[in-house]
């Protein structure tokens, strides 16, 4: 039998190596700027969970504050009358109560009127045409 000749393949006169380097070049860039993007939205998820975390201490304290105010007012009877007299204005019977005016009430010595602005200066302002003054001594 005679042997069989493959044809040469024609020479590749153009690289894909430069169109590949391009391509992976792109893909690393475009997934860096993502990586970056994670990273601060990580960072702000970080920081507002850290603002959340205050919050609820905050809030915690206050719970347990009131809830000890609660505590006081069913437990100490100084307490919820003190409350009574302040906050509601009561009074026990035979207890003085003296009203006094509110602040914002006309006070009771007359302030002093304030003084009158200085006024202007007069100024004089002459129309006449500018004539040489006659020596002295002539009429």
């Amino acid at each position: 039998m005679g042997s069989l000749t493959l044809p040469e393949a024609p020479a590749r006169t153009g690289s894909f190596r430069p169109i590949l380097g391009a391509a992976v070049f792109l893909f690393v860039a475009v997934l860096a700027m993502a990586g970056v993007k994670s990273y601060r939205d990580l960072e702000a998820a970080r920081r507002h969970k850290d603002l959340l975390e205050s919050r609820i201490q905050g809030t915690q304290a206050e719970i347990a504050r009131l809830r000890s105010k609660i505590e006081r007012l069913r437990s100490d009877p100084g307490t919820l009358e003190r409350l009574a007299r302040e906050d509601l204005g009561m009074v026990r019977p035979g207890d003085v109560v003296i009203e006094l005016p509110p602040d914002s009430a006309a006070p009771l010595v007359p302030k002093a009127a304030p003084a009158p602005a200085p006024l202007p200066t007069p100024v004089t302002v002459s129309t006449t045409a500018s004539t040489p003054a006659p020596p002295p001594g002539h009429p």
